[in-house]
């Protein structure tokens, strides 16, 4: 086979063999592009079974494009035998890898992270794998797991045995029963039973090249297929910290909960082992691990009890205030407000949320309403025991509400031994908005403020306007309206210069009354990066994270980091953003974290974390669109970009629009976009965001001269990470062969020196 053409491919090199398939090296010679050429043996060509069984492969791995799936180019016939045209991968399996020593503990993690995160793609489109094992992985030379060899799944959309409709839930993501396919020792149990499968029977083999993968060792072993077959069905393994001390006891359980016998116990999707697996990474990669055993908590949203269904508002302001109460005390590590709201509703147990968020106390509580009278009751537990440390019931009328929250806050730290410092006690008895009525309409405003509309933030402004009108000049009144101007201009709800002034008129006024009004400092961070001041923006959003502004501005200052260049300081922020917010703010600045270090699947992973949290359409969907960009799955990115148009209008219209046209290297589409929407044009060159978004955009598309004159403009604007540009973004790979692209990395290295001064 070597040295002749097959179709359009000149056969190189024979790379391997196996059952299924021998492999070749060669040149795709229409593209000039090399890939790799897998044949069905000539005997099994000829059987219908094993023939099946290959396009089989083909088909569900053509359906699947993601970073960490083996990409499918074609398939083709050449003298009546079969091959498929795939990614050519450099490096080796998981099998060649092991070699009989275990895996760093790290590396475990990271591995089982991308394939949790294969297997979740997998599953989402209904495709079960069912021969997971090492041969079946391979590690690139840059540390990629890939996953290969769907030649056993078998698609959800395919009829079932004496049906002619394909199903359609998610239940009915399973094999026919009676077959019992895979790989001795990687089986399922219910595989082994040749039952009716679903996704979880990937889970449990995966569990098993976890295992492998920590220990050197298999879970299931014997000197017959029939007694390793026996043990799945029967055996507890051995726990892994028997066979090597250094495997922590969390990845010890994650295994252990995935080879459950019983499918019922075991992970009930990729996505929640995804989860269990980004936090165990973040506990043995960084001084995460250290923080756990810092008292810690999370305040879940207090169930409104109410008669009017209308007064939500009052226990999620409730809530909003303790999480802020709580945050002063520097020892007491405090789950953001943003992170514990996504649990509002949720029928999840204490033990299980404080595992997602890792934290140790959980408080949960419930708020009557009626009139001006008010009962509320609260309960701390400890989560590592599910014990209830105390419950509370207060009662009182409206007015009181002051007095309970202190009250409430206080009983908190005794319980959890919390030692206050004086100012951190004066803290706690401070009355931000003193007057009740005020207070009411402030914690309608923030409820408006977190919907992000522009009808809701044009409502929190003027509930805002109401509370001031009450008790009269007040530093944090003052700083939520200018917070609400910012996000007004940010969202591109009102794009003019009135609007920023209002934003610096408002911050202003704040800090002339309240000189350590953290919120007003992160307004004036946001408002010099707008206007490109990216050393003033650093200095004012640390100032906002050392008065307390929360995980907002840890976030902002790591993304300020980011585009100025200032890795460490990025990755720091980041770092304790994921801690005190693991579900919106904290993985949103971890993603561009990741990008510093070149890890574009982990910035992927964290950013579809984001928009999983929030849902909808937003500004996270040009976050997600670029992250998929940036790991090659440009038909998902193009519908993730499409639902910006949905979005109610405003500038995220025009940039779902503009963006979808590059990516699908429409130029007539773009120039038409971007014709009819001058607006957003004279917008973006005075943001580095949209120069940086659009010089991606432009490079894609392979119009070079636009691409480096928006690169020049972002970097004008301030935005000045070199070294991303030069050796990460993948958009810009073509521009770096262009003699101009230096010249402009140049420049944006002195811009950043002049930061740095």
């Amino acid at each position: 086979m070597v040295g002749r053409t097959v179709s359009h491919y000149r056969v190189l090199e024979l790379l391997g063999s196996g059952g299924m398939g021998v492999v070749y090296r060669a040149e795709d010679t229409r593209l000039a592009r090399q890939v790799a050429l897998k044949f069905l043996p000539a005997d099994l060509a000829r059987d219908r079974h094993a023939l099946d069984r290959f396009q089989r492969e083909a088909r569900a791995a053509s359906a699947l494009n993601h970073p960490h799936i083996c990409t499918i180019h074609d398939i083709d016939q050449a003298d009546g035998q079969p091959f498929i045209a795939m990614e050519l991968l450099e490096g080796q399996t998981l099998k060649a890898r092991l070699q009989g020593r275990p895996l760093p503990t790290a590396e475990v993690v990271d591995l089982g992270l991308q394939l949790a995160d294969a297997l979740e793609a997998a599953h989402a489109k209904g495709i079960i794998h069912r021969d997971i094992k090492p041969a079946n992985v391979f590690i690139t030379t840059r540390g990629t797991a890939k996953l290969l060899d769907f030649g056993l799944a078998k698609l959800a959309a395919e009829p079932r045995p004496g049906t002619s409709e394909a199903p359609t839930a998610a239940g009915d993501w399973v094999t026919g029963a009676g077959a019992a396919l895979g790989t001795v020792g990687y089986m399922s149990p219910e595989q082994v039973r040749g039952e009716v499968l679903d996704a979880r029977t990937d889970l449990f083999s995966l569990g098993v090249v976890l295992y492998e993968m920590a220990t050197a060792t298999a879970p299931f072993g014997g000197t017959t297929s029939g007694t390793v077959l026996s043990e799945i069905l029967t055996k507890v393994p051995v726990p892994p910290v028997r066979l090597n001390p250094d495997v922590p006891a969390d990845l010890e359980r994650l295994v252990s909960k995935l080879l459950e016998k019983d499918r019922t116990l075991r992970y009930q999707s990729a996505r929640d082992l995804r989860i269990d697996l980004e936090q165990l990474r973040r506990a043995v990669s960084s001084p995460a691990a250290a923080r756990s055993e810092q008292a810690s908590i999370v305040v879940l949203p207090f169930e409104n009890l109410s008669p009017d269904p209308d007064n939500a508002f009052f226990a999620d302001g409730l809530t909003e205030e303790i999480i802020a109460d709580l945050s002063k005390i520097r020892t007491l590590r405090v789950i953001s407000r943003t992170s514990a709201m996504v649990f509002k509703g949720v029928r999840k147990s204490a033990p299980a949320i404080a595992k997602e968020l890792n934290v140790r106390h959980v408080l949960e509580g419930s708020v009557r309403r009626a009139g001006n009278n008010l009962r509320i009751t609260a309960q701390l537990i400890d989560a590592a025991t599910d014990a209830h440390l105390w419950a509370e019931k207060y009662t009182g009328v409206l007015d009181d509400v002051f007095e309970i929250q202190e009250k409430l806050s206080r009983t908190i730290v005794e319980a959890l031994k919390v030692r206050l410092t004086p100012e951190e006690d004066r803290s706690l008895a401070a009355r931000q908005v003193p007057d009740a009525r005020a207070f009411e309409r402030y914690l309608r405003a923030q409820q408006e403020l977190y919907r992000m509309t522009p009808a809701s933030l044009d409502r929190a402004g003027e509930l805002t306007r109401e509370a001031i009108a009450i008790v009269g000049p007040n530093a944090l009144l003052y700083a939520t309206l200018g917070h609400i101007s910012f996000r007004l201009h940010d969202t591109g709800v009102r794009t003019d210069d009135a609007t920023l002034q209002e934003a610096v008129a408002w911050s202003d006024r704040a800090l002339e009354l309240s000189p350590a009004c953290g919120l007003a400092f992160l307004v004036k961070g946001q408002l010099a990066w707008k206007r490109g001041e990216m050393g003033a923006a650093i200095r004012l959003m640390r100032r906002a994270v050392e008065l307390g502004a929360g995980s907002e501005a840890l976030s902002w200052l790591s993304y300020f980091c980011f585009q100025a260049g200032g890795l460490d300081e990025c990755r720091d922020a980041a770092e304790r953003a994921m801690a005190a917010d693991p579900l919106t703010f904290g993985p949103f600045a971890g993603a561009f974290a990741a990008l510093v270090d070149g890890d574009l699947q982990l910035g992927l992973l964290r950013t579809r974390a984001v928009a999983d949290v929030y849902g909808g359409v937003s500004a996270s969907n040009v976050y997600l669109a670029f992250a998929l960009l940036y790991a090659g799955q440009d038909d998902e990115a193009t519908r993730t970009l499409s639902e910006l148009a949905h979005s109610g209008g405003g500038i995220l219209v025009d940039i779902g629009a503009a963006l979808s046209a590059m990516i699908r290297r429409d130029r007539d589409a773009t120039d038409r976009i971007l014709a009819q929407n001058p607006g957003f044009l004279s917008l973006a060159r005075a943001d580095k965001e949209l120069s940086w978004w659009l010089a991606d955009g432009f490079a894609h598309l392979g119009d070079h001269d636009a691409a480096l004159e928006w690169l020049g403009n972002a970097i004008d604007c301030g935005f000045c990470n070199h070294r991303f540009w030069s050796t990460v973004d993948p958009l810009l790979a073509p521009l770096r062969g262009d003699p101009r692209f230096p010249a402009l990395m140049d420049k944006a290295r002195e811009k950043q020196r002049a930061f740095e001064a």
